[in-house]
């Protein structure tokens, strides 16, 4: 076995104490396997069921003092700027998945049950980090939510708008297999597989580089080894897709040029300085992310949408 082989075997059992010292990149990489590998969704299920972890457990009195004392007030809006995304993201997908229950595959179905609950306690984490670390108020979840809309960049309505518009199709119609790549590409390919999965590293690396937030680090390294799984289902739905009707392609590529549109056309920027990063690196990143993601299902863009994309900026939002 290789030594990325074996750094992975570890990742998929390490506990919650102990991805609170894992590498978040090497989690990252967890979630890219060859296409021919990619796991059948009992298998999917049964991982979910070894991987669950409790909010509870979780402490964030270090934290706290971080955000307070360590951390200046422009990497604290750089953060807020970017995590805000996932705060909302999480909850909307917790709210805007079932509907695509109900015209999946029945091994899917099962799989999706768990997405949905690890959504739910995404949500909590994030509800717990807002109160407890960076001191917002509320009665119940949506009055925190609330409290962090003001740091949501203006394009985090672009791709979850269209997600919102599309799970109101599938409400209708959920046998559609158009609306169903649609939504897919949207949400897997799309808000998971590359926004959620770019918020991560950057905020990740930053705690990890700056020696910060040690309980949001184990929190959402944990949630992004969540997001391993339901990337990994939602590509392996997509493959399933095409393999039915090649033609459907035609659905993804219209999807992301949608996407990609939105997220060229934007009046505000976040600053990413104050986190170790820059724009260009950000982009390389984002870029890097979609073509990983649709090598596992082996579709390639056209050369006008990679023209776009080198032309796009990351919404950075997650769910």
């Amino acid at each position: 076995m290789s030594t990325a082989e074996e750094t992975l075997d570890r990742i998929e059992s390490l506990d919650l104490a102990a991805l609170g010292r894992a590498d978040i990149d090497d989690v990252l990489e967890y979630v890219h396997v060859p296409t021919a590998r990619l796991p059948e969704y009992r298998s999917l299920y049964d991982r979910y069921l070894r991987q669950r972890w409790n909010v509870n457990e979780l402490d964030f009195a270090p934290d706290k003092v971080d955000w307070s004392e360590r951390m200046t007030d422009a990497s604290r809006n750089s953060f807020l700027s970017i995590a805000s995304g996932f705060h909302h993201g999480e909850r909307q997908v917790a709210v805007e998945l079932a509907p695509l229950l109900f015209g999946v595959p029945e091994d899917y179905k099962i799989f999706l049950t768990s997405h949905l609950e690890d959504e739910a306690r995404h949500t909590v984490f994030f509800d717990r980090f807002y109160r407890d670390v960076v001191g917002l108020e509320g009665d119940g979840i949506m009055a925190v939510l609330d409290g962090s809309w003001p740091y949501i960049q203006e394009t985090f309505v672009g791709p979850f708008g269209l997600l919102a518009y599309l799970t109101d199709d599938l409400r209708r119609d959920p046998y559609d297999k158009h609306l169903q790549m649609k939504y897919a590409t949207t949400y897997v390919i799309w808000i998971e597989g590359v926004l959620a999965l770019s918020v991560m590293k950057i905020t990740l690396n930053y705690a990890r580089d700056f020696k910060v937030l040690p309980t949001f680090y184990t929190g959402f390294t944990a949630t992004c080894r969540d997001e391993a799984r339901h990337v990994q289902a939602g590509l392996r739905f997509v493959r399933e897709l095409l393999a039915e009707d090649p033609a459907y392609v035609k659905d993804l590529h219209d999807t992301l040029r949608c996407l990609l549109t939105m997220s060229a056309a934007r009046s505000s920027y976040i600053a990413y300085e104050p986190l170790g990063w820059d724009e260009d690196r950000v982009s390389e990143l984002f870029m890097n992310q979609l073509h990983r993601k649709l090598g596992m299902v082996g579709v390639s863009l056209p050369p006008d949408m990679e023209d776009m994309l080198s032309m796009a900026k990351p919404t950075l939002a997650g769910g």
